[in-house]
């Protein structure tokens, strides 16, 4: 297990319309976080860069910068879990929010009991800053990971090994043939459930559990649309990697199971 986040609970909300501002901040503060308000895109990353928020919520149809481009502009600065509240609910706009940087999409009108539950459930999963933002993070050339044959898996302390693939647990980088790659939070904590698990296959259903901070072994219901957006990340996870699902290197899809690591030399497919 990760470390927990030692940052206070702070919350900063990206919202131009101040009705449903107002909710989200009565949300957070019920929750027991310090709120910062933000009503278009450029006062949000103003407000993510002076208080490194634990959690952002982001309106996609903001005034000047939409919300999409706002969330890839928080993940060059920042590692916060962002929810991307939007009245659009096409899968094809929920997988633009994730492919942006979202780690949660939630459709206007939202329910409060379910803001609140989402947030209870990023707070559960275990969080450490940034390597971006902490300024005593060893510059990514400096970071030496442990080298394995091409057909090893193995376990470091604190980190995990994959081929050229690495991935440490305290730092939260990521390394392909020695070359740092940026993931956001889910996508770091989703490839280090399935280095934890190796050749055992995780369900779609599973790792959504994961994401939840649910027990091992727990078995509370996932819906199809948190399924769903288990493959838009792992998508994502896997464009980042430079895998390719056809002829996958890293991880790959079980059909109708779900996902486990590649094979390595010594190992039956």
């Amino acid at each position: 297990m990760s470390a927990p986040d030692p940052r206070p609970l702070v919350a900063v909300i990206i919202e131009d319309d101040a009705g449903v501002r107002s909710l989200l901040e009565e949300v957070f503060l019920a929750a027991g976080f310090e709120v910062h308000l933000a009503g278009s895109g450029p006062e949000g990353l103003a407000a993510i860069t002076a208080h490194r928020p634990i959690i952002t919520t982001l309106d996609i149809n903001l005034p000047g910068i939409d919300g999409f481009e706002v969330a890839r502009r928080i993940r060059r600065i920042s590692d916060t879990f962002v929810i991307m509240l939007s009245a659009l609910a096409e899968e094809s706009d929920v997988v633009l929010g994730l492919t942006s940087g979202a780690d949660e999409y939630l459709v206007k009108p939202f329910r409060p009991r379910e803001l609140r539950a989402r947030i209870e459930a990023l707070l559960r999963r275990p969080r450490l800053p940034d390597a971006r933002t902490s300024a005593t993070a060893r510059p990514a050339a400096e970071v030496e990971a442990p080298t394995a044959t091409d057909g090893a898996t193995v376990l470091t302390w604190r980190g995990r090994v994959h081929r050229d693939l690495s991935l440490d647990l305290d730092t939260r980088l990521v390394l392909v043939a020695q070359k740092r790659v940026d993931l956001t939070p889910t996508e770091f904590d989703l490839l280090a459930a399935l280095l934890e698990a190796k050749q055992r296959v995780c369900s779609k259903a599973e790792l959504a559990r994961g994401l939840r901070g649910s027990p091992v072994g727990a078995n509370d219901y996932v819906s199809e649309p948190d399924k769903r957006a288990i493959e838009t990340h792992i998508a994502n996870l896997r464009r980042k990697l430079g895998d390719r699902s056809a002829q996958p290197r890293y991880i790959e899809t079980v059909r109708g199971v779900g996902y486990r690591l590649t094979p390595t030399a010594d190992e039956p497919s």
